[in-house]
């Protein structure tokens, strides 16, 4: 455990969680937590929805646990990082990216929840890869399996240091013939190197340059340090991408961007260039999120908020979005891919939006 990121002192608890053998475990690993009975790990006042707790953002997440019980399970079709979202194990973060979507679920401070139900989630994603069969044709997920992104609201390096969900997951993909899982991280956590995944889950590493990740990426491995992983997690035997995200538009960015792509380069080696792939994500912003954010880190605010550039967009739950201006953004998605083409040109890009 690194007490930096995590330092859990209360474990709000729904009791059929505490019952199960996951919550019994997770609950041994931190002897001197104070613990909270809750009906619902949905509904707990003091976390959720009360904005003063902006003042406490990082405390919350460094000291706070959720144990619950994953009610409905459902892989939802995706199509573009994965064929399909699975059924969370976890949801929240103990990091603090100021961009980061995840803190809009339940508002103002997202600790991490673990779910319990461990194995009821993988019996079902057991049998839904089993329903699929083999995949019929190559999509820009993968050439032959399914893929299954298995850390859509949660960072699943960070989660590991809280269960043994995460490991779980790698061990049943690890024996799914036509099916892999993936999540996206911004926390190297070594512990991974010794699950033995022979190539059936995809970690992304997320990068961005240095300049803008001191700001943004809060409580986060550093870049170098992430970089630093790829070659050790391809020998361990997971495929291993880049998320190039999300890129934000600022004088000199395309510079920094080239700098980032040469430390990349420098910093794998022929196995991983070999198999190595990326997403690019240009920066969608949430109106709602600047407004936190100016409550416990406006500096942030700077990058993100740029009206001048940004057009606002509803998004499908009602809350308005910003992204860059359409048109605009066709230039600095071109200007980028470029750059990757000249100084990683064996870097394929899956998609960039």
């Amino acid at each position: 455990m690194t007490p930096e990121l995590l330092d859990i002192r209360r474990i709000y608890v729904e009791p059929a969680a505490a019952e199960l053998p996951r919550g019994t475990a997770v609950l041994a690993r931190f002897p001197d937590a104070q613990l909270v009975e809750v009906q619902s790990h949905q509904r707990i006042p003091e976390l959720y929805g009360d904005e003063t707790n902006v003042r406490r953002w990082v405390r919350i997440k460094r000291e706070a646990l959720v144990l619950g019980v994953k009610k409905t399970l459902t892989a939802r079709p995706n199509g573009r990082s994965a064929d399909f979202i699975a059924p969370s194990t976890a949801n929240g973060c103990a990091m603090a990216c100021a961009y980061c979507y995840v803190p809009r679920h339940k508002g103002y401070s997202n600790p991490i929840t673990v779910f319990a139900n461990i194995d009821r989630i993988t019996g079902y994603l057991a049998r839904h890869a089993g329903q699929q069969g083999t995949k019929p044709a190559p999509n820009e997920c993968d050439p032959h399996a399914w893929v299954y992104d298995i850390g859509e609201n949660s960072d699943c390096s960070v989660d590991a240091r809280i269960s043994d969900n995460v490991r779980d997951l790698v061990e049943l993909f690890r024996g799914l013939p036509n099916a892999k899982a993936s999540f996206a991280t911004k926390h190297v956590n070594t512990d991974l190197l010794g699950w033995d995944p022979r190539g059936r889950t995809r970690i992304r590493f997320s990068l961005m340059p240095a300049r803008d990740a001191k700001i943004l990426d809060i409580r986060t491995s550093p870049i170098e340090q992430r970089i630093a992983a790829i070659d050790d997690f391809v020998a361990a035997g997971y495929e291993v991408h880049v998320n190039l995200s999300p890129v934000v538009v600022r004088d000199g960015w395309l510079d920094d961007w080239a700098a980032l792509l040469e430390a990349l380069d420098a910093g794998i080696g022929p196995a991983a260039r070999a198999q190595l792939a990326a997403e690019v994500i240009f920066l969608t912003h949430n109106r709602d999120l600047h407004e936190v954010n100016l409550g416990w880190h406006p500096k942030a605010e700077e990058l993100l908020w740029r009206p001048q550039l940004q057009q606002p967009k509803r998004s499908q739950n009602g809350s308005w979005n910003v992204r860059y201006r359409t048109g605009a953004k066709g230039g600095y998605v071109a200007a980028l891919l470029d750059l990757i083409a000249a100084r990683t040109p064996y870097l394929h890009v899956r998609y960039a939006f």
